[in-house]
């Protein structure tokens, strides 16, 4: 009887990592609908042309209305290349949605009343279109949560595997 998993790559699936080829074949297309999502929500809270990066970096600048440095974005969305951020928040500076101050030798960003706007617009849009949407699916906040902690547990392990494939 043939193997029911879905997989997008098969001679990844063998007998002892079958499950976790199934498991990353759910990140790669639940990674491309978030993506596409985050840019459908972004165009209809009125900004376009926004990458899926642009769109994290300015609801992380705006998350709990606190100047931040460049190096502490790429350290909480877990990005390694600091000049895909930058250039993200040149993106966004230049639309007006967030502001830079220099303090110091560094550079801190905040959201601008425009990126303020846009960010409670998006959050409306979500909660239109997606938060109850979830309600179809019964999954509480407590399971919701759950699922969230294996997929960071998970995203260690990934980082972990990183640096030993790196030192290969």
């Amino acid at each position: 009887m043939p193997d029911k998993r879905i997989v997008s790559s098969s001679h990844l699936a063998s007998e002892k990592g079958a499950s976790l080829s199934e498991y990353e074949f759910g990140l790669i297309i639940a990674n491309s609908a978030f993506n596409r999502w985050m840019q459908h929500c972004a165009k209809s809270a009125g900004a376009v042309d926004l990458t899926p990066l642009d769109i994290l970096v300015v609801h992380h600048v705006n998350h709990r209305e606190r100047a931040k440095r460049l190096a502490d974005i790429c350290f909480v969305l877990n990005v390694e290349d600091a000049h895909t951020v930058n250039y993200s928040l040149k993106k966004l500076l230049k639309r007006d949605l967030v502001q830079g101050e220099k303090i110091g030798k560094e550079m801190f960003y905040r959201t601008s009343e425009q990126g303020r706007t846009f960010c409670e617009t998006y959050r409306d849009v979500r909660e239109d279109c997606l938060t109850d949407s979830l309600k179809n699916f019964n999954f509480s906040p407590e399971k919701l949560s759950e699922m969230a902690e294996h997929l960071r547990a998970l995203s260690s392990l990934y980082d972990q595997a990183s640096r030993a494939a790196a030192s290969l």
